[in-house]
């Protein structure tokens, strides 16, 4: 049987690596604990070197996001996350752990409190709040690291199921800055990068005079101003 996992690692011709996280986090014990952060542990330290995430993904199971998370942070080579769709739940705790965090303009990010599901009379009721109050405090751990936000600030916005744009994010300190398109970005016509595809003013302004000024090549067209003086003077006459 194929092992279903919520991750891929690609290994580019420069040899750096890059993981696309993409689903719901989960480690599956249940099926012959095939899919577990062991293995996922396994295979980041497989390699060396910086690597980039491309994370997607609504949440899922936040031990094993912690467990992620813990393995990223701890990793030798620096990691930068990028969101390309969603970072939600124990997703957004896994983004994190990126020395850099990115976000696409149409990127979102999503906090809130934690969840479970408990079965048993109010002994056990109380014991599964309490579990989930010291869930929601190793949880807001990890966003002070990155957001250096207050844990009151950080409880309120997991209170309120907060969504966060690109923006958004960057405003709070949860991600570091926007993913741009190289293309738009890169020096074009081999130019020495002064000029890109981004509207220029000046650039522009310059283009409309050289296309009225005559080229120092060119004949000046008119009349001689010598020969306008001669008829000038004899009409004085």
């Amino acid at each position: 049987m194929k092992v279903k996992k919520f991750w891929n690692w690609v290994k580019n011709a420069d040899e750096s690596r890059v993981l696309y996280l993409d689903g719901v986090i989960a480690e599956d014990t249940w099926w012959g604990d095939e899919v577990t952060p062991a293995m996922f542990k396994s295979e980041l330290e497989a390699g060396s070197g910086d690597v980039t995430i491309w994370l997607n993904s609504p949440g899922g199971d936040c031990i094993a996001a912690s467990q992620i998370y813990v393995m990223l942070m701890d990793y030798k080579g620096n990691v930068t996350v990028k969101v390309d769709g969603i970072a939600a739940s124990a997703a957004s705790v896994i983004a994190m752990a990126g020395t850099k965090v990115l976000m696409v303009p149409t990127a979102l990010m999503m906090i809130h409190n934690p969840l479970t599901i408990a079965i048993g009379d109010s002994e056990e009721m109380q014991k599964a709040v309490a579990m989930l109050d010291e869930v929601k405090e190793a949880i807001i751990n990890a966003y002070q690291i990155k957001t250096n936000q207050s844990r009151v600030r950080l409880s309120h916005l997991m209170d309120a199921e907060t969504w966060l744009s690109a923006n958004k994010a960057i405003e709070f300190g949860f991600a570091d800055g926007v993913l741009e398109d190289e293309k738009r970005t890169k020096p074009a016509n081999g130019t020495d990068g002064t000029e890109t595809y981004a509207f220029s003013r000046k650039a522009i302004t310059n283009s409309l005079l050289n296309k009225v000024k005559p080229k120092q090549t060119e004949t000046p067209k008119g009349i001689p101003a010598e020969s306008l003086e001669k008829r000038l003077s004899l009409i004085s006459h």
